[in-house]
């Protein structure tokens, strides 16, 4: 089921590619360097955003842009004679929800555009061999779709467990010889591949001086995602639909998103067989699965009516920011309900009374207007069915930073609730609305 919408169109050579690689799929491609042409990076560059953080050299996109076509030109000069060298990364780190730290590689901008050209060349490929069990960072594919893949499966498959499965730092960890490996089974054109591995072993610029890099890919560097789809294509999805679904006695269903993966089961066998051999098959290939973190539940229509019995809930498990739960619909029936997974809830919350703290004296107008923007983004992603509560704790914990922080503008606390709801009637915040909804669709008992 692919998302509605827009694609992004390719340019006749990469349609050409593309349907290459679905006529062939045995094919290795040894030459498309030729397709980096200038036309092809300032395409690269139109994709790439322009509104990130700049690299190590503090280069941005309205200084690069006042001479696009030459600097471009020039680009492409150096690719052609094979002398550009991918420049240090700039290393980032944002908190992770457990209380760790996620490192970010921050590209220079010239390097974005060569890695967004060379990715782009890897997705006309790789679209065609990428199967349908894995829906992140792909055109046409989205987070809601796996979710809705998911909650179909278990409501009317035969789902009665859930292996909910973690890989151990998975972007810190990605072995560089094994994905050379893969990459080289589907493309093995010299430069490409080299610019590949420049990237991979790119040197790191921390505040602690420069550190090389011996193993993973940075997330935030463009070339990441498709890397690392290509790395667990071959790891999971692969071995997954075309050696584990034949050896399983009952259902089974695997969805994947990026480094986030659930494998259904109908048999708990089966389920504790796979859970067996997962980490083998990871350890194969430089990875480890999370023990802490990873679980297999009871899960399904059964599952909630054998707990049920025993006055019990089943357990519960947590996939693309959403805590899944087994509930009723209104008639009655089994329903697979999902609620904002609460670490997720409080993160969002803490990250508004932050910006409204620090931005409290702009004009009201500029305030209001950013916090359109982020209720809107967040009913847009968690506006789901059976959400309504979380969302509109959302929005009532926006509301009531927001007039907190005006009081405190004032030392006199002036702004009483009455006003700031009178305030609210001029510049009205986004209602809490469900923009992902569906019609319950009912189980058969």
């Amino acid at each position: 089921m692919g998302n509605p919408q827009r694609l992004p169109t390719m340019s006749p050579k990469l349609v050409r590619i593309a349907e290459k690689a679905k006529r062939e799929p045995n094919t290795v491609f040894t030459s498309l360097a030729h397709l980096m042409d200038t036309e092809h990076l300032m395409e690269a560059w139109v994709r790439i955003r322009k509104d990130g953080a700049t690299g190590v050299d503090g280069m941005t996109a309205g200084v690069y842009g006042e001479k696009l076509e030459e600097n471009l030109q020039a680009l492409h000069e150096r690719l052609r004679k094979g002398s550009y060298r991918a420049p240090l990364v700039r290393r980032a780190k944002i908190p992770k929800e457990d209380g760790s730290f996620r490192e970010l590689g921050i590209p220079t901008l010239e390097d974005k555009i060569v890695q967004k050209a060379v990715a782009m060349i890897l997705e006309a490929i790789y679209e065609k061999d990428f199967r349908e069990c894995s829906y992140g960072f792909r055109p046409g594919h989205s987070a809601h779709e796996a979710l809705e893949v998911l909650r179909k499966a278990i409501l009317f498959g035969k789902v009665n467990w859930v292996l909910d499965a973690d890989i151990s730092r998975f972007f810190d960890e990605m072995d560089h010889r094994k994905l050379m490996e893969i990459v080289r089974r589907r493309v093995n054109d010299g430069r490409i591949v080299r610019l590949i591995g420049k990237w991979l072993k790119a040197v790191v610029m921390t505040e602690a001086g420069i550190q090389p890099r011996e193993r993973g890919t940075p997330q935030g560097g463009v070339i990441s995602p498709i890397l690392a789809n290509i790395f667990l294509h071959h790891v999971l999805d692969e071995w997954m639909e075309d050696v584990v679904y034949g050896r399983m006695s009952g259902e089974c269903r695997y969805i994947r998103y990026a480094d986030d993966f659930l494998i259904l089961f109908q048999k708990e066998a089966d389920a504790r067989r796979v859970l067996a051999v997962l980490p083998k098959r990871l350890g194969k290939f430089g990875l480890r699965l999370n023990e802490g973190k990873t679980k297999l539940i009871r899960f399904g229509r059964f599952a909630k009516e054998k707990e049920s019995r025993q006055n019990r809930k089943p357990e519960t498990f947590d996939f693309l920011g959403f805590t899944h739960y087994c509930g009723m619909s209104g008639h009655g029936k089994f329903q697979v309900m999902r609620q904002t997974q609460r670490k997720r809830f409080q993160k969002a919350v803490t990250r508004v009374v932050e910006w409204v703290k620090s931005n409290r004296y702009l004009p009201r107008k500029e305030q209001h207007r950013h916090l359109c923007r982020v209720l809107r983004g967040h009913y847009q992603y968690y506006g789901v069915t059976g959400n309504l509560r979380r969302i509109k704790g959302f929005f009532y914990r926006v509301t009531r930073a927001w007039c907190q922080w005006l009081r405190r503008r004032s030392q006199r606390h002036t702004l009483s609730w009455e006003r700031f709801t009178e305030y609210l009637k001029r510049y009205p915040l986004p209602i809490p609305c469900l923009p992902k909804s569906y019609v319950h669709a009912v189980a058969n008992p």
